[in-house]
């Protein structure tokens, strides 16, 4: 019990200490503060309603934009972080230091969610004063933001540690990492209707947690009315419960041994045989 507590207070520690380099890294800030401005300018020039709804269109893309700034942390910042100092020897010299995996772990957590829900929040309350974006408008709506943020973040975060694990370098991490997920951005119903694609796209982008993030936060933001755009003429909270705790779990069961193989792997010796190797193809070591 004592090795746990004093995991999660050094993890909790090293957590603010990296918050607090993030805010005052400009270049890291602006961005996460991009990708806000993306959404934002995206959703101002459209100006039709949801086909078959009186719902803005606007406020159709900012609720599937909410959802995938949650799932791109927990997919491709996250990954790209754990390479990275993977590469850089963390993971070697947290070997060496009692406690100093599980603590990294939740660090990293903590810097993920509080980026997650801080994005999340700025999306949401500039959208409103910028665009005339959704907002929950009562208790049950924002009960239902927050339980699926909650099951979304433990659905990508999970995974997306797992993936960091087995990815190769950092120079190779964002194009083995960015194509999957922008496929995903195009057909999960984050920017246009999933009724307009073919339904065996639908089918497929059924089953990542991205399609599943989004309906539900367009459950808590748009009015009821707007449901009947969906494919299944409904919300369908109780299955987007299901498979994101579905994706959670298996997150979970794939992270924690392929982060701890992870750390077994890395020496001395790999550390300088990786740096060698980037010296020699021209680029810096990580």
């Amino acid at each position: 019990m004592t090795n746990s507590t004093n995991s999660w207070r050094a993890g909790l520690q090293r957590g603010g200490i990296e918050l607090r380099h993030l805010l005052r890294n400009g270049k890291e800030m602006s961005g996460h503060l991009t990708n806000v401005a993306v959404a934002l300018l995206v959703a101002a020039y459209l100006g039709d309603d949801v086909p078959g709804t009186s719902t803005p269109m606007t406020h159709l893309v900012l609720a599937g934009f909410a959802a995938y700034l949650l799932f791109q942390v927990g997919l491709i910042n996250l990954p790209q972080i754990l390479v990275t100092e993977r590469e850089e020897g963390t993971l070697l010299r947290l070997r060496a230091t009692p406690g100093g995996i599980p603590a990294y772990l939740v660090a990293k957590c903590l810097l993920v969610v509080v980026l997650a829900v801080g994005s999340l929040a700025l999306l949401l309350v500039a959208g409103a004063l910028l665009a005339d974006g959704p907002l929950p408008h009562g208790p049950g709506d924002w009960l239902t933001l927050l339980w699926v943020t909650t099951l979304g973040l433990l659905a990508v975060v999970p995974l997306g540690a797992a993936i960091g694990a087995v990815l190769p370098n950092p120079r190779e991490a964002l194009a083995l990492i960015m194509l999957p997920t922008m496929g995903l951005l195009l057909t999960s119903g984050t920017v246009f209707p999933s009724t307009a694609l073919p339904v065996p796209v639908q089918q497929v982008a059924a089953v990542f947690p991205l399609k599943w993030m989004a309906q539900g936060l367009r459950s808590a933001l748009l009015p009821d009315s707007a449901r009947t755009a969906e494919a299944a003429g409904a919300w369908e909270l109780p299955m987007v419960a299901l498979v994101l705790t579905a994706w959670a779990v298996l997150g979970f069961l794939l992270a924690v041994p392929l982060l701890r193989r992870a750390a077994r792997r890395e020496s001395g010796s790999r550390l300088t045989a990786r740096h060698r190797k980037a010296a020699q193809s021209g680029a810096p070591p990580a």
